[in-house]
């Protein structure tokens, strides 16, 4: 039996699928609005920096635009009961591509996460003999409650010198005795699995083989097209786990132009040409589209890092760099920050003229959106398109 040629895809077709397939091209489903957002990526990630918002806001309002932020939290924490059906959660956080908001549905294909972490040998904290026990105890008690409710989440000032409360409900988290349920002012809150999970989901009894084909197959989809190690990063898989599995995952093989290594694509998305409008927007670093560096490279011929841990010195772009997406291409960067109602754009690195309309317009949304009325704006990486933007910004605010 003679096996298909893969199909071949341009570097230009690669790129449009990767951007439907992460909701940038073509009309978004406001209907299913942010819920609907997580579950077609499949991971939002969570990070602890707050400059414009925190990613997990930033990641629906660069797809549906301004979405109001109470509404973004709402979405992912708050259950929503039907009729006569008790409430129940639609997400729950967990270790993914990082810290990351998942659907609830895919609380089973996790076991194999769970299960290895059971196995771990050894930590990097030391648990307390009875700590597990006693914060189980509690919850059950008390309902869902945050590491200081239970007891303390350190034991001194230090961020990594967490309590044995702390570690036993971490160390829970992880096994899936123990779920996050939301956060409150950035705090996890957690209750019993048993409890927050429900029922027809609450179980481990899928073998690994099956979570990750489910995982890659999952990755692939919000991918749209990738390779190897862009499947695995998506939800931090290992390439030996990814290679077990993706003949049987549903995608299909496919070479690239100019990528030079083997990619998968899901098969709905070769059916039909990616088309529709184009999102503008400013991204989050720890936007799915662009959080594994070197896809973005790939995919857009554009080099990123996240700088917020380099001293300030060595910095190239600044604290929060957050790329400007438009017409399908990531044409500059806005570093930004607050003062009052004003957004100011610290640093702003734009590729040509070309791009003033789209950064000015990213801006402007982005500055309605967290309710300031003015943007200034302090630095321009290209001296003589300092002026350019400035008129820009000023018809759009006018």
């Amino acid at each position: 039996m003679t096996t298909p040629r893969p199909v071949e895809l341009s570097a230009a077709e690669a790129r449009r699928i990767a951007l439907r397939a992460q909701g940038f091209l073509g009309t978004p489903d406001r209907k299913a609005g942010v819920r609907g957002i997580l579950r077609h990526l499949g991971a939002v990630q969570l990070d602890t920096i707050s400059v414009l918002a925190r990613s997990h806001e930033l990641v629906p309002y660069a797809r549906l635009g301004a979405v109001g932020r109470r509404t973004v939290e709402d979405a992912y924490w708050k259950p929503a009961a039907s009729g006569a059906t008790a409430a129940q959660p639609h997400a729950f956080e967990y270790w993914s591509h990082a810290a990351c908001i998942l659907p609830v549905e895919e609380w089973p294909h996790f076991a194999f996460r769970r299960r290895a972490y059971r196995g771990r040998p050894h930590w990097n904290h030391e648990l307390p003999d009875g700590a597990y026990d006693q914060v189980v105890k509690q919850l059950r008690a008390e309902g869902p409650l945050t590491a200081t409710e239970l007891g303390g989440a350190k034991r001194t000032s230090e961020w990594w010198d967490w309590s044995g409360t702390k570690v036993a409900v971490e160390r829970a988290l992880m096994y899936g005795e123990v779920v996050c349920v939301e956060r409150r002012g950035w705090k996890r809150v957690y209750d019993l699995a048993e409890r927050a999970v429900p029922g027809a989901l609450l179980h481990d009894e899928l073998d690994d083989t099956e979570c990750l084909r489910r995982l890659v197959r999952l990755a692939g989809q919000s991918l749209g097209v990738g390779t190897r190690a862009d499947i695995a990063d998506y939800h931090r898989l290992k390439g030996e786990q990814v290679d077990s599995v993706i003949a049987d995952s549903g995608l299909v093989p496919v070479t690239v132009e100019g990528w030079g290594k083997p990619a998968w694509a899901d098969p709905a998305a070769l059916q039909t040409p990616p088309r529709g409008r184009h999102r503008t927007t400013l991204l989050s670093p720890f936007d799915s589209l662009i959080w594994e560096r070197a896809r973005t490279e790939r995919l857009f011929g554009f080099t990123h890092r996240l700088e917020a841990y380099v001293p300030k010195p060595k910095r190239v772009y600044g604290y929060f760099a957050m790329p400007v997406l438009a017409g399908g291409r990531l044409v500059g960067r806005v570093d930004p920050a607050r003062e009052g109602r004003t957004l100011v754009a610290k640093q702003v690195t734009l590729d040509g003229p070309k791009a003033v309309p789209a950064v000015a317009q990213a801006l402007i949304e982005a500055a309605g959106w967290v309710d300031c009325t003015n943007v200034r704006v302090e630095r321009v990486d290209a001296p003589d398109l300092r002026e350019p933007l400035a008129r820009e910004l000023a018809r759009a605010l006018a």
